[in-house]
């Protein structure tokens, strides 16, 4: 019997080229490299939350004045609104009962942080309580926005009534 063996130039039979390609295919199957695993995308962490307290109101009152000068009228003004019965009317007479200069320490929210006399009345010294109880009682003060927070200084004029003027708002003297 005779075979038949192929010569170069001709052409494979069908079911051959098949399974070369199959084989090709394979190798080349068995060499690609695997794919990259997808990128793992992590969501940022949210820094922890710190505990804030809750927030103060803005301040019902803001005062623009630019000097602390300016400002001790804002806050003679407001004094007199929160004692409206207590003011002094018209001028007051020569001799006074008592006249103290305060000086009054304010914070950016309208807070009084400190009162320092400059001149304490002395001899009176439920003035000096009273006066300190008055200013403290008013607070909050007018916001000093333009300062953040400012020392202003005003001085008391006491009659012996009990009723009062401050030296920023005065009628003057008979």
């Amino acid at each position: 019997m005779e075979q038949h063996i192929p010569s170069r130039g001709t052409t494979p039979s069908r079911p051959h080229v098949l399974a070369l390609w199959a084989g090709i295919a394979a190798l080349v199957a068995g060499c690609a490299s695997k794919p990259p695993p997808a990128p793992v995308v992590v969501a940022p962490v949210a820094p922890p939350m710190a505990v804030v307290p809750p927030s103060e109101p803005p301040p019902s009152q803001v005062s623009v004045a630019p000097t602390p000068r300016d400002y001790r009228r804002d806050a003679a003004m407001h004094l007199y609104a929160h004692n409206s019965g207590r003011i002094y009317t018209g001028k007051l007479p020569p001799l006074l009962y008592a006249v103290g200069v305060l000086q009054v320490d304010i914070d950016a929210r309208g807070q009084v942080t400190a009162i320092r006399w400059m001149r304490s009345p002395d001899h009176a010294p439920e003035v000096v309580a009273e006066i300190e109880r008055s200013v403290r009682a008013a607070a909050p003060y007018p916001a000093p926005v333009r300062m953040g927070r400012v020392t202003y200084t005003d001085t008391w004029l006491w009659h012996k009534s009990g009723r009062f003027q401050l030296d920023t708002l005065t009628e003057g003297q008979l």
